[in-house]
């Protein structure tokens, strides 16, 4: 016990050193991979050692390699920032070591998601029914979505995907538009769905709604086959939402089931200013997010949302003789993980500190930073900033493609910010991504002014 408490001091002690250099410190690593892991040490020790030194030397040889993602000044990813409220309450979902897979062992977290569940539909404008799982990213998101998905078409088509797996089934067509984030393909992959058919974009990723209605009715086989289509709300690159409206009405009227892809765009919803943004997506069928990003809760939170819980449930569940089930419906059965921590519970706690109010004050923050970014960046001479800024994402160019890497690269050395190297529609970019809750307005002139240096 006495070793206990003392690793656990140490332990909090190393986090808010951590966290008050954020502050100050450059953004980047000062150690390599090879420098931590001779701190560390290669050879395993043959005799114990007690626990508040093994925290001290983790604490001492990892310090240099870490990256301040967690700071105000770090915009490579759309990653967030984990609120206080968050992180403390995931100290304590560590500490209360639940299994949350279950509901009559664990009662109070159950509780907790359940909470949050409903705040989330809600805030979301989501259907008050659809059911709900806290997986462990936006890519288990859209696989745990997408299986849904799979099973329910193949259903309604007369297969069991259950019982007879997917030898011999009905092909299912799954299109998406061209500006579709990776993981979504990566998702299909996995499901055994192979590669989605391509649907045109605009110049700022918007997938094009007539030749999505075109693709639909000029099937290779019959139009009315088992289909689902993934649109998206946020493209990672500029932001921009896919018109939803008429997007799903036209999915729907082949029979299709929709899924959107809103890895950091979903809580658009969550503020008046933004809400617009995802106007008629309510009538999808399926929508992913991911709680840390946007709503900047601690790794790993990604939340799957199927109108039909019922068809999420069907996908997910199993049955174990040893298992103590609940009428009512168990956790498990929503997510791919029989084990998992209590992920909802962070949720809820930043939800619970920020209010409705705090929520949408944290979307617009966001977005008011981007536009600051975007208004900086279109004063710095040879600049232009390529995407229309309507959420949090902005990408710049420098002239050449050359010059444009060259300015990341300085950037990335001067150690101020960090701001992520890219390529969108063939051109190097250098890719904004605001998603912390810390971001301040001398944060971004900051980085502006070290952005302004890396470009002269």
């Amino acid at each position: 016990m006495p070793d206990r408490d003392i690793a656990l001091a140490r332990a909090a002690g190393y986090a808010t050193q951590w966290l008050d250099s954020l502050a100050t410190r450059p953004v980047p690593p000062r150690a390599s991979v090879a420098e931590v892991t001779a701190a560390l040490g290669t050879a395993l020790p043959d005799g114990p050692a007690d626990a508040p030194r093994v925290i001290d030397l983790l604490a001492s040889a990892c310090e240099p390699g870490l990256t301040a993602m967690p700071s105000g000044r770090f915009y490579g990813f759309v990653i967030g920032g984990t609120h206080p409220a968050a992180l403390a309450a995931d100290w304590l979902v560590s500490a209360w070591d639940q299994n949350a897979g279950l509901l009559l062992p664990t009662p109070a977290l159950a509780a907790v998601e359940n909470v949050a569940k409903g705040w989330l539909l809600d805030v979301l404008g989501l259907p008050a029914a659809s059911g709900v799982g806290f997986v462990t990213g936006a890519t288990m998101s859209n696989f745990t979505c997408l299986a849904a998905a799979r099973d329910a078409v193949l259903h309604k088509a007369g297969w069991q995907v259950a019982a007879d797996g997917l030898t011999g089934a009905p092909r299912i067509r799954v299109l998406v538009g061209a500006e579709r984030h990776d993981t979504v393909d990566l998702a299909l992959r996995y499901l055994g769905l192979g590669a989605p058919e391509v649907v045109a974009a605009d110049d700022q990723g918007r997938i094009d709604p007539g030749a999505l209605e075109a693709a639909l009715a000029a099937g290779p086989e019959t139009p009315s086959g088992p289909a689902i289509v993934v649109v998206q709300a946020g493209n990672v690159h500029s932001g921009a939402f896919d018109p939803f409206g008429p997007a799903i009405e036209a999915a729907h009227r082949h029979g299709a089931w929709v899924h959107i892809d809103g890895a950091f765009g979903l809580f658009a919803a969550a503020s008046p200013r933004t809400r617009h943004l995802v106007a008629g997506y309510e009538a999808a069928d399926s929508w992913t997010t991911d709680a840390h990003k946007t709503l900047n809760v601690p790794y790993d939170c990604g939340i799957a949302i199927v109108r039909d819980s019922a068809a999420l449930r069907a996908a997910m569940g199993m049955h174990g003789e040893y298992l103590i089930r609940d009428a009512a419906g168990d956790p498990f059965e929503f997510v791919p993980e029989v084990s998992r921590r209590a992920r909802g519970v962070p949720v809820w706690a930043v939800m619970r500190a920020l209010g409705r109010s705090g929520l949408a004050a944290l979307v617009d923050g966001y977005c008011r930073h981007a536009a600051s970014f975007a208004a900086g960046i279109t004063g710095i001479d040879g600049a232009t900033v390529e995407n229309d800024v309507v959420f949090s994402q902005v990408c710049a160019s420098f002239g050449s493609d050359e010059r444009t890497q060259e300015v990341t690269r300085r950037l990335l050395a001067d150690g101020t910010a960090w701001m992520s190297g890219s390529r969108w529609r063939g051109t190097s970019v250098l890719r904004i991504s605001v998603s912390n809750w810390s971001t301040t307005d001398d944060d971004v002139r900051r980085s502006l002014e070290s952005l302004r240096d890396a470009a002269k």
